[in-house]
């Protein structure tokens, strides 16, 4: 039997993590806002959230690796979380609720099949919220 080892053994993408400058105001928006449960912390470095099948982490920035900061007010990441048909307005909603500018309204994308809406975390990450239609 050929097994596939190395790079060719991957199969899904488990976790995501995002660098952060200050991490307290990072957790406080991804517990209260996002509200995702937290799975692991380590105080002040590090916080884990479990979303689906995937762990998505706050990581306190600082190891040589990391590169210089980024410019203030840009992006370092985009990232997509999907809901049921019908979801959209209502995390649109959940949103303004909690003070949070959405960077778009409401808005169907018919190239890609998605309704969807775009909004930032504290540290500029751009944030979607889709479904399909």
């Amino acid at each position: 039997m050929n097994e596939i080892t190395g790079l060719g053994a991957i199969r899904n993408l488990d976790y995501t993590i995002l660098l952060c400058e200050d991490i307290e105001p990072m957790r406080r928006f991804y517990t209260e806002v996002m509200g995702f449960e937290i799975r692991h912390e380590i105080p002040g470095r590090w916080v884990e959230f479990k979303v689906g099948s995937s762990l998505l982490a706050l990581r306190l920035r600082g190891r040589p690796y990391d590169g210089p900061r980024p410019v203030p007010g840009t992006a370092s990441v985009q990232f997509a979380f999907r809901v049921p048909p019908g979801g959209v307005e209502i995390a649109a909603a959940q949103l303004v609720e909690h003070g949070i500018d959405l960077l778009e309204p409401v808005t169907d994308l018919e190239l890609f099949g998605h309704r969807t809406l775009f909004f930032a975390d504290p540290e500029h990450n751009i944030i979607e919220i889709y479904a399909e239609i």
